[in-house]
Parts: C-alpha cells; sequence; structure tokens
C-alpha cells in the first residue's frame, strides 16, 4: 500500500501543469452542488458527513459557498482538504487562511492534501 501510494504521489508530481489542474478540478466543493443535492461518491459523503460539513445552519451553508466563491475566483479550482483528518471548524478556518497564498503554493497545499485523501482511501481499500 506504501508503495502504491508513494507512486500515485510520484505520478502527480511529474505531471505537467495542466494535469494537476484537472485533478484538483475533479474534486469537488466542500458543501458544494454535489452535496446538497446527494450527489457525491460514497466516499465523499461519508468523510465530509465525519467532518460535520452534513449537518450545517443555513447560516453556515451560505458561509461555505461565500468562502467557495472567493477561493474559486481566486485560484480557479476548488478548495481541497482532507475532511476526513478536520471538523468543520477547522476547514473554515484553513479556507480563510489559505485564501492568502499564492497560487503557486496554493496548488502544492491543493496536492499535499490530495495525497492525504488517497492514502487514507487505499488503506480503507486494503483493510
Amino acid at each position: 500500500m506504501e508503495q502504491l501510494h508513494s507512486a500515485l504521489c510520484q505520478t502527480v508530481r511529474a505531471a505537467s501543469q495542466q494535469q494537476k489542474l484537472a485533478l484538483i478540478r475533479a474534486h469537488p466543493d466542500l458543501v458544494g452542488r454535489a452535496a446538497l443535492t446527494g450527489t457525491l461518491t460514497r466516499e465523499s459523503k461519508g468523510e465530509q458527513a465525519r467532518a460535520g460539513l452534513n449537518a450545517l445552519s443555513p447560516e453556515e451553508i451560505t458561509l461555505f459557498q461565500k468562502q467557495n466563491a472567493a477561493y474559486h475566483a481566486k485560484f480557479g479550482f476548488p478548495f481541497v482538504i482532507c475532511a476526513r483528518l478536520n471538523k468543520k471548524e477547522a476547514i473554515l478556518t484553513g479556507l480563510e487562511k489559505r485564501l492568502q497564498n499564492s497560487p503557486a503554493q496554493e496548488m502544492q497545499t491543493a496536492l499535499e492534501e490530495i495525497f492525504k485523501i488517497a492514502e487514507l482511501r487505499l488503506r480503507d481499500l486494503t483493510a
């Protein structure tokens, strides 16, 4: 499992900028349309639920949507964070903090979060 994860991460690191962007853009917005309409994958739905994102107040949903829109406007891709390792408060704080990053910093941070998500999902598959 560790070798597979390492190979996956190395493949992403060696990918072109456009390929990296495509990978990041393939992720759903947290508390986005897919979550609100029930079209998330089983894995994403479970991860968002564990973070407490399935039981938000209307005000919290609005806040997430506002922050997601600001993030998209600045970076051109969705905010990616390993929801399984965070709770809603930490996710909102992270979103606000990461809005201060440069595009290059944020792309790298998003990829590192994807690596965490991939590792946890691989562990689930091999458990």
